[in-house]
């Protein structure tokens, strides 16, 4: 007789998680007890309610939801409700909530997640932006198993891979989302050696806030601006202040392209606006921008 699925509830919420879950409820050796996510919110200028990416996973694949508020306050009615007695695996990817060790503790075999990075390094909520503003030359994905303290775990698996030097926050999250659920199923299926992390090479990164994404040209140089565009678009996205005017920054380069504008910069260095968008207006080249400046002077 065939082996039977290994049971798991699924915790996750964003894009990054959607392709775990994805290739878990694909493949037979796996029985996905519940999935559990972060509740329908409001976007857009309209305010509408959006359903999270691994809700819609969950939905395609005719698997049971929770949407608590709280989890640490609603696991225990959340497993009673859906009539969950117990389970091998919790696998957490990009929840958004910090879990208690009761619930920790709960899976059979270990609570697993999927992180952005090769720890000990950038341990915390956003370790992708982190990796491309502190110009790392190389990056991954973690398979941990879960302890109390943020991503401290023991390491299950790393999956290494360069970042390419002009590589956006976009396509280097497209690239690890897939890597993170191909390294999830090989480490689930083989036995588990969790080897500890190292503490004497841990980085941090907090979350992102809209101030991070506040250039000043007079401060800093083209090579730090250029980071920030790359690593911050779209959220929260990167804005000068040009005489009291606000313009975001799209797209930017460190060599002169067709229709960019020059923007000079500390230590006598020289960004190259590609795209932007003035307060009000559509996207458009630096070289737009500029010349509409000028026609208005």
């Amino acid at each position: 007789m065939p082996p039977s699925p290994l049971s798991l509830v699924f915790l996750g919420t964003s894009t990054f998680a959607a392709p775990s879950l994805e290739a878990l409820a694909d493949d037979p050796a796996f029985s996905i007890d519940l999935v559990i996510t972060q509740p329908d919110k409001p976007k857009g200028r309209e305010k509408i309610q959006t359903q999270s990416p691994v809700k819609l996973v969950a939905q395609k694949h005719h698997l049971a939801v929770a949407q608590p508020e709280n989890i640490n306050d609603e696991f225990d009615d959340i497993l009673s409700k859906f009539s969950i007695f117990n389970f091998q695996f919790s696998i957490v990817v990009a929840y958004g909530q910090i879990l208690s060790q009761t619930i920790l503790n709960f899976p059979d075999v270990a609570p697993v997640n999927v992180h952005a990075s090769l720890l000990p390094r950038w341990r915390g909520a956003s370790p992708m932006q982190h990796a491309i503003l502190a110009g790392d030359r190389e990056t991954g994905v973690t398979i941990q198993r879960m302890v109390h303290e943020l991503d401290a775990g023991p390491i299950l698996a790393q999956e290494h891979t360069p970042i390419e030097p002009r590589e956006t926050f976009t396509a280097l999250h497209d690239r690890l989302a897939p890597i993170g659920a191909e390294l999830l199923i090989e480490t689930l299926k083989k036995s588990l050696h969790p080897v500890p992390q190292s503490e004497n090479s841990v980085t941090i990164c907090r979350k992102l806030t809209r101030a991070d994404g506040i250039v000043d040209p007079q401060i800093m140089t083209a090579d730090e601006i250029d980071r920030r565009v790359r690593a911050l678009n779209p959220w929260p996205g990167v804005t000068l202040t040009i005489r009291d005017a606000t313009l975001k920054i799209l797209e930017t380069s460190l060599e002169k392209t067709d229709e960019s504008h020059a923007l000079f910069c500390a230590h006598d260095t020289t960004l190259y606006l590609v795209t932007v968008q003035p307060s009000g207006k559509k996207p458009m080249s630096g070289g737009a921008w500029a010349r509409g400046r000028l026609e208005k002077l």
